[in-house]
């Protein structure tokens, strides 16, 4: 199990499947990578940094930020809670 330290947090992609009007179904390598993901663990914080998002939540994070790790053939990104723009209700 992987657990972030600090301010930092460990997401999963939201792997979506797009289709046009004609009806040709985009995979997600035909496209940017998405933004959205959904929250797998959650560091302890720091003394400066309180934690605001919790395990569970999708979130909308900056479009270049993490770094991507793959552990047991599942892609995960680790990320700063600064680099997380957004909760999606």
């Amino acid at each position: 199990m992987i657990k972030p330290l600090a301010d930092r947090v460990l997401i999963k992609m939201v792997e979506s499947e797009e289709t046009t009007k004609s009806g040709i179904i985009l995979s997600s390598g035909s496209k940017e990578k998405p933004q959205i993901a959904e929250v797998v663990a959650v560091g302890p914080g720091t003394e400066k940094v309180k934690m605001n998002i919790k395990e569970g939540d999708k979130v909308i994070i900056n479009k270049y930020s993490g770094t991507e790790v793959k552990y047991e053939g599942i892609e995960y990104t680790i990320v700063k809670q600064e680099d997380v723009l957004a909760v999606v209700e």
